[in-house]
């Protein structure tokens, strides 16, 4: 029987588990054995396999995190340990390993390629920060919470008249920060891909206050900066009322969004239609709704898709 493995790596995104059910319930309509890798590359190295049933992923389609488990694996990265998740990868004899992840993952499942693995794989990071997709698996959750949880410290800001900064994810990207902070109505977005002096922040703060804003929220990506320092900043320079919080890790968790649910349902269907076809060392792409094939040579490479336009136009409705 044909043997396909699926693997989860890198921070969880809700709709992990929706892509892991597509992957399980089509692989066995098209004739394969579904192997789980448990935690991720490090689970590859250890030779930690689960053969995975149409049971096992009974209801998981709403669940966020990921049943087979993950993990950050910086042995992965060793000659030891790479040489040991390919030898245990060759000696399982799988016909693909389908690696779900952000571009951790991917520049992982890249070596493994280039060792002559059959490798593809799928977008999954809140982050949105992968240039050849749309979209990725997790992110549509990701601003939804974001955006549930802005709306409540506005209505705290709000009842007490004072200013509040928030730190969102993103690392190097501000699509999460940009997109949920629309959504929200902050009056600021600081972001990685727009530098914003001191100056700037405080000039278009005082000017939402002398309009007549009682309430100011602003939403900063960690990549930008750390939502205590900003809001220090803006205590001396303006001798505001400011509180800042931090969201963390709240933002990874929840139950996936049906838009998650569904690019994730169509991902990890579409990895096993690539399999079948052997369309091996590729990245599933959603291009304009449509399911693209995308070497993982060019997966990887680093490409902005940050939208300056609807940057500037939401300072622009932020007065």
């Amino acid at each position: 029987m044909k043997k396909l493995a699926v693997l989860t790596s890198g921070g969880d995104a809700p709709g992990m588990n929706a892509c892991l059910r597509a992957v399980v319930r089509y692989g066995e309509v098209k004739g394969y054995q579904v192997i789980g890798v448990m935690g991720g590359y490090q689970g590859l190295i250890d030779g930690d396999f689960k053969k995975l049933s149409l049971e096992d992923v009974e209801g998981i389609v709403a669940q966020s995190g990921t049943v087979i488990k993950t993990s950050r694996c910086p042995a992965f990265m060793t000659p030891d340990g790479f040489d040991r998740a390919v030898k245990n990868a060759r000696n399982q004899n799988f016909d693909a390993v389908v690696v779900l992840g952000g571009d951790g993952s991917l520049n992982g499942a890249l070596k493994l390629s280039k060792e002559g693995i059959n490798v593809i794989g799928v977008p999954c990071t809140i982050d949105n920060d992968m240039g050849y997709t749309d979209f990725t698996i997790g992110f549509d959750t990701a601003i939804n919470t974001v955006t549930s949880l802005l709306g409540n410290i506005r209505d705290t800001v709000s009842s007490h008249d004072r200013a509040c900064v928030v730190e969102v994810m993103g690392r190097h990207s501000g699509e999460i920060a940009l997109n949920a902070g629309i959504a929200s109505g902050a009056e600021l977005v600081i972001v990685p891909e727009v530098k914003l002096p001191d100056e700037e922040i405080c000039k278009k703060i005082k000017t939402s206050v002398e309009s007549g804003e009682k309430c100011i929220l602003v939403v900063v990506a960690e990549g930008a900066a750390t939502a205590d320092a900003v809001a220090k900043m803006i205590k001396e320079k303006l001798n505001l009322d400011v509180k800042s919080v931090v969201f963390g890790y709240i933002q990874r968790g929840g139950s996936p969004s049906a838009n998650d649910r569904i690019l994730a349902t169509r991902m990890g269907a579409y990895a096993v239609e690539l399999a079948t076809q052997k369309k091996f060392g590729v990245a599933v792409s959603s291009l304009q709704n449509k399911m693209v094939a995308v070497p993982l040579v060019k997966a990887i490479i680093p490409k902005s898709k940050f939208d300056k336009n609807l940057y500037f136009i939401n300072n622009d409705l932020s007065i």
